[in-house]
């Protein structure tokens, strides 16, 4: 998620001889030509010539920007070890000084100064920033077609250092080897390397090790989540019960067709035993380094996330979570026949469903609303939860739920809103 920005300026056209040329009329004002480094010193624009830059746009107030630089400090670090020709310049959104100082100071790269704030708003018509945290990455060689990169976070956040220099023909190489890599995928090449062919289970005498070849052939769910993680809390507990359900449906005819295994993104080893022991299922060890390569690979992009493997071996969904907030048990396998089926039955339950309610936690209509007639995928106001397809959406407000949350009431405006409704 991303916070929007607001710039009701036009846009301004910046030209520039040469990539160093191009920086200084990028980056410097009419008073000043040099940037800040993490110490205070001045450092000047015309030191950047040659090399790759990212401008990284962000501010303080904005959770998800507080988390992505640790990651990009990681990445910084490491590349600054091996790759001088690389920098990154701090475009700040901050509204106060105070919180600029307090953000920028766990930074090790540059910074446009705080006061300059025209030069960061040129930068932001410029690369049309909508949104942050957003980085762009410009090359040596501005002459190239590929000389800007806009989706720098989504690079990061897929490939880390692999991305580097971060141009569009690395990117497209980067996109040729997974595209490899997903048509060759099995389940064995996805959990298992040459040092561990194993995952772990529960015994009354603690951890045991299953060897990845007992799960080929059976539909397994890959569960990105975390101790740390809120949502994770609240979906947690559903999955358990689903999975046990599942369980005991093909225990019923004989079968053992399904398994999940926990791919945990828990900070330290304490954390990760807490957390596996309130699950009945399998897990990757603590740190495993194939976490970061199925992380990738799936292109996992917040947590909790359901991924569904078939018996084959190959992808059945990247929406497991989502299916299990729609159907429970009943979305196994999770085939697009299965779900075809679903969505039908659905659609027959929902022509029963009121057009329009009143929400015991809203105080506006809601009216029923579907895919290709307003709706669309969403986070239920009540259970947090995702949903798509069929919704009760306040078109005044944008407040949206699942028709199986929905408590409905009398239309009196004079009922109370309880912001503690919880799912039926």
């Amino acid at each position: 998620m991303r916070a929007e920005m607001k710039d009701e300026t036009q846009k301004v056209v910046v030209n520039g001889n040469g990539h160093s040329g191009k920086l200084s009329h990028l980056l410097a004002s009419q008073h000043r030509d040099y940037l800040l480094s993490p110490t205070g010193a001045q450092v000047k624009i015309s030191n950047l010539e040659g090399k790759v830059v990212g401008l990284y746009f962000a501010a303080n107030w904005y959770p998800p920007c507080r988390g992505f630089t640790q990651i990009l400090v990681g990445i910084y670090e490491e590349l600054k070890s091996s790759v001088p020709q690389f920098e990154i310049v701090y475009v700040s959104s901050d509204e106060e000084l105070d919180a600029f100082n307090n953000f920028y100071g766990n930074m090790p790269w540059l910074a446009i100064p705080f006061s300059d704030l025209e030069t960061k708003k040129s930068l932001t018509r410029k690369y049309d920033v909508e949104g942050i945290p957003c980085l762009i990455f410009l090359q040596a060689d501005d002459r190239k077609e590929d000389a800007t990169v806009g989706d720098g976070v989504e690079l990061i956040y897929r490939y880390g250092v692999e991305a580097y220099p971060f141009s569009n023909e690395r990117l497209e190489q980067l996109q040729k080897e997974d595209k490899v890599k997903r048509e060759n995928q099995t389940l064995v090449n996805l959990l298992a390397n040459h040092h561990r062919d194993y995952v772990f289970s529960h015994t009354h005498t603690g951890l045991k090790q299953v060897p990845v070849s007992c799960l080929v052939g059976k539909t397994i769910g890959l569960y990105f989540s975390a101790e740390w993680c809120v949502p994770c809390a609240k979906f947690t507990p559903k999955l358990i019960s689903v999975y046990e359900k599942i369980k005991q449906e093909l225990a019923e005819k004989g079968e053992e067709d399904f398994e999940v295994v926990l791919i945990s993104s828990d900070r330290d080893q304490a954390s990760f035993d807490s957390y596996y022991s309130s699950m009945p299922w399998l897990a990757l060890p603590f740190g495993d380094p194939e976490i970061k390569n199925l992380v990738r690979h799936f292109n996992v992009q917040g947590i909790p996330w359901l991924v569904i493997i078939g018996p084959d071996g190959k992808t059945i969904t990247l929406h497991g979570r989502s299916l299990i907030n729609l159907y429970q048990e009943n979305a196994y396998p999770f085939t697009n026949a299965k779900v075809k089926e679903l969505e039908k039955q659905l659609e027959e339950e929902a022509k029963a469903l009121p057009t329009m309610v009143f929400h015991q936690g809203h105080r506006h209509d809601l009216n029923l609303v579907s895919d290709g007639n307003g709706g669309g995928p969403f986070i239920c106001c009540v259970c947090d939860e995702q949903g798509s397809s069929w919704a009760y959406q306040c078109l005044q407000c944008g407040y949206e739920v699942h028709p199986k949350c929905v408590r409905a009431v009398h239309h009196d405006h004079n009922v109370l809103v309880d912001p503690t409704t919880a799912c039926l």
